[in-house]
């Protein structure tokens, strides 16, 4: 593959699919929530309004599997394997719905009287920008997301290129489960306000339901990587939290991170005298656990010891010896396509890594820096 090669898009359906294991599968029913919410309704909605959301996003998911084809259009020139800008569209516009409505006093609706997103305004120098979704985008979102139950009142879904009216009250509503609405205003909140890193047009954040961030106490990582796990079989998962237990007893730093991927990094961050941004952190990872759509649940280890320990090597099984040999490094030093080979060496999280358990542990211990190592 090279530098001109057109990426191969994959279809909307397997891209929901890869979506649907990102949705938080535990949220638990009492967590304190941070005082900001406290406008926004009583705790025990909220946290009902959550996991109902995150129900609406099973639904959502399964939606797009049957019908997403009809609705999500491929890019002419796509980015990645899932670049499907419906996808970007419908996620800016419930994050935009949630964030600037208000909640009706009966809780079953949110009221509206202008999106942001949907708008066209003028500029300091007097020109006319559109909106960043366009009219007939946002019809075609809101009519998705009434197959998935949302209920529009204001607002003429048949027409054609008319979009969302400016300075009109527009009605939106969850028949099946109002307390949604909750549960939606109070995720768009978070997702605007807590993010902990910038927030860029072409993520997906709010698809994910990451509750996490309207707890006022910091999550164990041990319970987000065990969210993160969740789809494997039980014997991988145990492998994986075996391997995130070892290393962090040693004093790795573990990162939660979403720079293009979702991976939970392990770094030796060391005696660093200024706070180190996750950037900074991921930067110094020796290996990570990693999902993306094209390669799935793999683990990555970035090796840069193995001349000081070629004799252990030697004992390792023969598959990740040839690993081992192969290396890692940038592709477009080779003249390849990024396939993002300075990520580390690649070893799929499935059965054949229970064969190699062991050596992977002796292999990732002798690249700890000595003053870890046990």
């Amino acid at each position: 593959m090279h530098h001109g090669e057109a990426v191969i898009l994959k279809p909307i359906s397997e891209v929901a699919k890869f979506q649907k294991n990102l949705i938080t599968p535990n949220i638990p029913e009492a967590y304190v929530l941070k005082p900001m919410f406290e406008n926004v309704a009583s705790e025990v909605d909220i946290r009902a309004g959550v996991i109902a959301f995150r129900d609406f996003l099973y639904l959502f998911c399964d939606r797009l599997i049957l019908d997403g084809h009809l609705y999500a259009k491929p890019p002419k020139k796509p980015s990645s394997m899932a670049d499907y800008p419906f996808l970007y569209n419908i996620t800016n516009l419930l994050v935009d719905i949630g964030y600037h409505s208000k909640l009706a006093e009966s809780g079953g609706s949110l009221q509206i009287t202008g999106l942001p997103l949907c708008t066209a305004y003028i500029d300091n120098n007097g020109k006319k920008i559109q909106p960043k979704i366009s009219a007939s985008s946002q019809l075609e979102c809101l009519r998705f997301l009434t197959l998935c139950g949302f209920v529009f009142t204001g607002i003429d879904l048949a027409g054609k290129n008319r979009g969302i009216p400016e300075a009109q009250m527009m009605e939106v509503s969850y028949p099946n489960n109002p307390v949604l609405l909750i549960g939606l205003k109070a995720m768009a909140i978070a997702d605007m306000e807590l993010r902990s890193g910038r927030r860029y047009w072409n993520d997906n954040n709010l698809l994910r339901c990451d509750y996490r961030l309207l707890k006022a106490e910091d999550s164990d990582m041990y319970d987000v990587l065990s969210d993160f796990l969740h789809p494997l079989p039980e014997k991988i998962r145990e492998f994986a939290s075996k391997l995130h237990r070892r290393y962090t007893d040693m004093g790795l730093t573990c990162i939660n991170t979403r720079l293009g991927l979702v991976s939970f990094a392990y770094a030796y961050t060391g005696k660093s005298k200024r706070v180190l941004s996750e950037r900074d952190i991921y930067s110094k990872r020796v290996w990570e656990f990693s999902y993306s759509i094209k390669n799935g649940y793999c683990l990555f280890v970035r090796a840069k010891k193995t001349e000081s320990y070629a004799d252990i090597i030697k004992t390792f099984h023969v598959s990740l010896q040839e690993k081992i040999a192969q290396g890692y490094g940038c592709d477009r030093k080779r003249n390849e396509r990024c396939q993002h080979g300075c990520q580390g060496i690649r070893i799929s999280l499935d059965e054949e890594v229970l064969d190699i358990g062991k050596d992977i542990e002796k292999w990732l211990d002798n690249e700890m820096p000595n003053s870890l190592k046990k």
